[in-house]
């Protein structure tokens, strides 16, 4: 079995790390840059950067700001916010980012996938996708998730994948920021039908909600993506990693 990936998310707003709830009642909770270097040196496997409202505001990711996080960190670096084109991903590429996770624009112009794939290869590519379950169905949503699409999470998944994606970034919007844990039952789905990793985003509270959706029995996720507790030092990643370790999950210590 791989390695599991532990991963800080910084979710940027005006240039700051903020931090809400069902992506709303957001908060500012630190500089982005100390946040990067401080996860970076607790041994984070990697570190998730989105500017949560760049799709929003019809803007690109900040560019800058990619940069200086780069140039404080030596772990791998995915960035996302506005991208919807290849020379938005090269832009972010040439910044420092290893990575690009695309969203509203690749639901929009599924093609953007292949388009990044092919330029840059599969690992370049995150698809990230939010949703929320409306009536059974996981309702996939663009825009910071204030706008539903017609697609459902797990056909959209797939196709992702078929397009080139490297990997699959879920947040459940009815876990996010919650602090209740994830939506186990997701992940262990699509973990179970797609052939490339699976991050889980949306719900962290504790160390036990990450060892579930991590291991066999619970959520079989790739890796794990939080950010409360990790901002607020509820949860520190050296001690994260060696309860992951007694638990018999594999993990890079």
């Amino acid at each position: 079995m791989l390695a599991k990936r532990i991963i800080p998310c910084l979710d940027i707003r005006d240039g700051q790390t903020v931090k809400g709830v069902n992506f709303l009642s957001l908060k500012t909770v630190g500089d982005p840059v100390e946040l990067a270097r401080s996860y970076s040196g607790q041994g984070a496997d990697e570190l998730v950067f989105l500017d949560i409202s760049a799709t929003i505001e019809g803007r690109k990711a900040f560019s800058g700001l990619v940069e200086r996080i780069a140039l404080n960190i030596d772990i791998p670096f995915t960035v996302g916010g506005g991208i919807s084109t290849v020379e938005d991903a090269s832009v972010l590429l040439r910044a420092g980012a290893d990575k690009v996770s695309v969203n509203s624009a690749a639901v929009r112009n599924p093609e953007l996938i292949s388009e990044i794939a092919s330029r840059f290869g599969s690992q370049c590519v995150v698809v990230a996708i939010d949703a929320r379950n409306v009536g059974g169905t996981w309702r996939v949503t663009t825009h910071g998730g204030t706008r539903f699409s017609d697609r459902e999470l797990f056909s959209w998944a797939e196709h992702a994948e078929r397009l080139g994606a490297g990997e699959i970034l879920f947040t459940s919007m009815d876990h996010d920021g919650t602090c209740g844990g994830y939506a186990c039952e997701v992940y262990r789905k699509l973990s179970g039908q797609l052939g490339i990793p699976v991050i889980a985003s949306g719900g962290a509270g504790n160390a036990g909600h990450i060892i579930d959706v991590l291991s066999p029995e619970g959520g079989c996720a790739d890796a794990a993506l939080a950010a409360s507790i990790f901002h607020y030092g509820e949860v520190l990643i050296p001690d994260l990693k060696r309860q992951l370790a007694d638990r018999g999950i594999p993990v890079r210590l």
